[in-house]
């Protein structure tokens, strides 16, 4: 009988032990995240050469297409090709760079806070003969968001690089005013552009709150730190000074595309529609109808194309929890 509880005593604490370990080395693993996450840089630069991804493509697609005699008359003309480079490199011929960055605006324009460490990075290395791609994808947003991120991309002009900005999708509203900063804009035939307008819209809960008996009370220095609200019943002085607010912002808007926009009509175009790449390039909003891929692959003809990412490292709780769906998702 003894013999019996002390063994089943004894694989209580095992089991109890082996609890406790793997508890600590969960609490251990944790610590070293933290600990590393905040005493490491909050994120990293990855560069892609472009050109050499064309390269492979086309070396892919002829391997599978051509006969071999073919293909090895293809390795041949590469080889000189390459050769033929590097002595003009050797010789001192210096190829043109084109750097490409891409900025995917939410309505908070978050993405700067990558934005501007590319660009900051490609200003370190970039010469005057150099140009700058961004690939805008943006409905816009917050005001002072799209205005950091429109001055982000005035450095580039600021250090005399040429800029160009290529719109697939859509640049709208503040996703205008970034692109409108380039000396050159780009669009797919069916890209949105334009939406050169200012919106506040915000729905009100005062009857709902005054038929249930709710108070709902605010306290505020200041004759119009709160124009209209969401709970308090607005008045027509505060829609009046709310409208002001906005007409004053749409005049900064309008006032931005025309310094930096010359050639459009501003009164014309900074009604707050929006048009298509072709109707947008006959009101000049654009300067060409051409997609972002057809820009880079015929400008790899003649130059060096390097995309620039900065990777912004996950919260630390964001990956362990990420960590966990994908060990759970692996284990069915």
């Amino acid at each position: 009988m003894w013999t019996h509880f002390l063994s089943e005593y004894g694989m209580f604490l095992a089991k109890l032990g082996t609890v406790v370990f793997m508890v600590l080395i969960i609490i251990a693993a944790v610590v070293f995240l933290y600990t590393r996450a905040k005493s490491g840089l909050e994120g990293h630069l990855e560069v892609k050469h472009l050109n050499q991804n064309y390269h492979n493509m086309e070396l892919l697609l002829k391997s599978a297409i051509e006969s071999k005699k073919q293909f090895k008359k293809t390795l041949k003309d590469i080889k000189t090709r390459f050769k033929d480079r590097e002595k003009k490199a050797d010789d001192g011929e210096k190829k043109t760079r084109i750097f490409v960055l891409d900025f995917d605006g939410d309505i908070r324009a978050s993405g700067v806070s990558s934005l501007r460490e590319e660009i900051t990075a490609l200003l370190t290395v970039a010469a005057e003969d150099d140009e700058v791609l961004v690939r805008l994808e943006s409905a816009g947003g917050t005001i002072h968001g799209y205005g950091l991120a429109a001055s982000q991309l005035q450095r580039i002009r600021d250090k005399g690089l040429r800029l160009t900005v290529a719109v697939d999708k859509v640049a709208a509203s503040g996703g205008y005013m970034m692109a409108c900063v380039a000396n050159r804009i780009i669009a797919a035939p069916f890209a949105v552009i334009g939406s050169i307008g200012v919106l506040a819209q915000l729905p009100n809960f005062y009857r709902f709150l005054k038929k249930h008996d709710i108070d709902f009370e605010q306290i505020a220095a200041g004759k119009y730190k709160r124009t209209l609200s969401l709970f308090g019943e607005n008045t027509d002085e505060d829609r009046r000074k709310m409208k002001e607010e906005l007409e004053e912002a749409h005049e900064l808007f309008k006032q931005f595309v025309k310094e930096n926009r010359e050639v459009v009509d501003v009164e014309k175009i900074a009604t707050g529609e929006y048009w298509y790449g072709k109707k947008a390039l006959d009101l000049k909003l654009v300067d060409d109808i051409r997609t972002s891929d057809d820009f880079l692959y015929q400008a790899a003809h003649e130059a060096d194309i390097y995309q620039l990412e900065y990777v912004r490292r996950r919260p630390l709780l964001e990956r362990i929890t990420g960590s966990t769906v994908r060990l759970f998702q692996d284990s069915y």
